[in-house]
């Protein structure tokens, strides 16, 4: 397609009876149908291409129907409502026409589910009910570096794999917001500011940082994480499981 990466990667992997047997929740059986998002017009993080693969590998162990697209395109009634999550993956800038947001407000209306990763917040300036939906939008950030975050809640299926941790250490692109969400969103992690080192002005600095939160909207559910800079993000084992529980929390197969 014109102006289009088009990667249709819709598997349906079925488990097993015996596997079946093996999972308590029949729920969690049921496929989950998802849609990853990347289309760019500033910015672009080379680190889609290894989110999306993370994703396609997630999918074969989560029972999940994948599509990952940068066609904007596909964001009508008729398509979008065999979606049950879109996750937004790293996408920059205005990515959808008027159209194309009046869909995904209904998309979302209808109770579907949301997930922003990373760059989510650096898309659809001009578009109030998208921050909303997002949580907040993208300010500046320091140059990419090791930093640690404050392990505020683990009281969500995404926080699984740091339960019994404090805080995290490890390397990605820490971004500061226009507004601090804290007030709108439930803020489950959060940048220790003196961890960062390098920087060249204290305008990205907020005080109150938060980088990962959950909330609602209008009966859907909504989340964003501040992860994904980086290649080596979507390899982490830590980041990888919070991710694919983001995705089947905001799919409502797990509360």
């Amino acid at each position: 397609m014109k102006q289009t990466i088009l990667i249709a990667l819709t598997v349906l992997f079925s488990a097993v009876a015996g596997q079946a047997q093996e999972k308590p929740k029949e729920k969690e059986q049921k496929p989950l149908n998802v849609l990853v998002f990347s289309k760019t017009k500033g910015f672009r993080h080379e680190s889609i291409s290894s989110g999306v693969k993370m994703l396609y590998d997630l999918s074969k162990a989560q029972t999940w129907v994948l599509t990952c697209t940068e066609d904007a395109s596909l964001f009508t009634d008729e398509l979008l409502k065999n979606f049950d999550v879109a996750v937004f993956l790293n996408p920059t800038q205005d990515v959808l026409d008027d159209a194309q947001q009046k869909a995904f407000e209904r998309f979302i209306g209808s109770g579907k589910g949301f997930v922003g990763v990373h760059a989510s917040a650096d898309c659809e300036y001009e578009w109030p009910w998208y921050g909303e939906l997002n949580g907040g939008f993208f300010k500046t950030h320091p140059p990419a570096q090791e930093a640690t975050v404050i392990i505020e809640n683990t009281n969500h299926p995404a926080m699984k794999p740091f339960e019994g941790m404090k805080t995290y250490t490890t390397f990605d692109e820490w971004y500061t917001f226009k507004e601090n969400p804290r007030s709108k969103v439930n803020v489950l992690m959060s940048l220790d500011e003196s961890s960062v080192k390098k920087f060249s002005n204290n305008d990205w600095k907020m005080g109150d940082h938060p980088l990962v939160w959950w909330h609602e909207v209008k009966g859907a559910r909504s989340f964003y994480t501040g992860f994904g800079h980086t290649h080596e993000s979507f390899r982490d084992p830590k980041i990888v499981e919070h991710i694919a529980a983001a995705i089947n929390w905001a799919g409502k197969r797990i509360n």
